[in-house]
């Protein structure tokens, strides 16, 4: 009985709407971005990784898994013969071109792109349909959906914060509203100043960051190898954020991973934005 449940087909919808049908539960899949490492060990699969991209350092056994190239360049040849019956992908990140030949070739894809932190529980639920796991996945999904809520409720009240997210510095780079980071500075009750561009990175000038004035300027970039990052905004002393001294540096692999590690990155924003609130002249003491 148990190996006819296992030989069953599986069957579940990626973040695209794709349906995605598998003869029976994966067991050898490769994962084309860190995140999507992330959510496959949380889903309890990550023991059915076979190769994966570079950069994909965590859990720790992660660092051990073969590399098929970087996440924007893959090396089709070594995913073959890695011999997938899955294949996760990064739909922001992945070449479109890598990702069809991959179908083309008859190797399963499901497209990972999470916009929203609660999009993840989902995923990783799904991948454990996928994977046979869906006892734990399932786990893990309630885990992270408590641990969400308790943010919500906690800050669900409290007063907006205008924040500057920087990716880069040069060019300046941002996030827009479709971005699943700017979905955590909402959960914090931060307001990103640009959440009206579409593009997930869009560049923007230093002029209309200062026209803006926001309150707080948050970077996960390389700010803790390079301080100039935020540094470089003491240049305008009339800036809210530099008067106040509201520069905030998060662990960018906290933040920019889709994966559910972000809670942990959201939970230090959350405390940024209240450090930020309490540096108001009107602030109590």
């Amino acid at each position: 009985m148990s190996s006819a449940l296992l030989a069953a087909p599986v069957s579940t919808q990626d973040d695209l709407g794709n349906t995605v049908t598998l003869p029976a539960p994966a067991t050898r899949i490769v994962t084309l971005s860190p995140s999507v490492v992330e959510v496959t060990y949380a889903a309890g699969a990550g023991e059915k990784i076979v190769a994966t991209v570079e950069y994909s350092d965590y859990p720790v056994p992660a660092q051990k898994i073969p590399r098929v190239g970087g996440h924007s360049k893959i090396n089709l040849e070594a995913v073959v013969a890695a011999r997938p019956d899955l294949v996760i992908a990064w739909e922001s990140g992945n070449s479109p071109g890598a990702i069809e030949k991959i179908r083309q070739l008859g190797i399963p894809v499901y497209m990972s792109q999470p916009h929203k932190m609660t999009d993840i529980p989902g995923e990783i639920e799904r991948i454990g349909i996928l994977t046979g796991t869906e006892v734990l996945a399932k786990k893990s999904a309630a885990d992270f959906r408590k641990r969400y809520q308790a943010l919500a409720a906690k800050y669900r009240n409290r007063s907006p914060v205008r924040v500057f997210y920087q990716v880069w510095q040069n060019p300046l780079i941002t996030i827009g509203g479709q971005q699943i980071m700017s979905d955590a500075i909402t959960l914090c009750r931060g307001e990103n100043i640009f959440a009206d561009l579409k593009p997930l990175a869009p560049r923007v000038s230093f002029e209309a960051v200062i026209a803006a004035n926001p309150e707080a300027i948050i970077t996960s970039g390389m700010a803790d190898q390079n301080p100039e990052l935020l540094d470089a905004w003491k240049k305008w002393p009339n800036l809210t954020a530099t008067r106040r001294n509201n520069f905030f540096f998060i662990q960018s692999d906290l933040m920019n991973r889709s994966g559910p590690r972000i809670l942990d990155g959201t939970e230090r924003l959350c405390d940024a934005l209240q450090t930020a609130r309490d540096h108001r002249p009107d602030a109590k003491r």
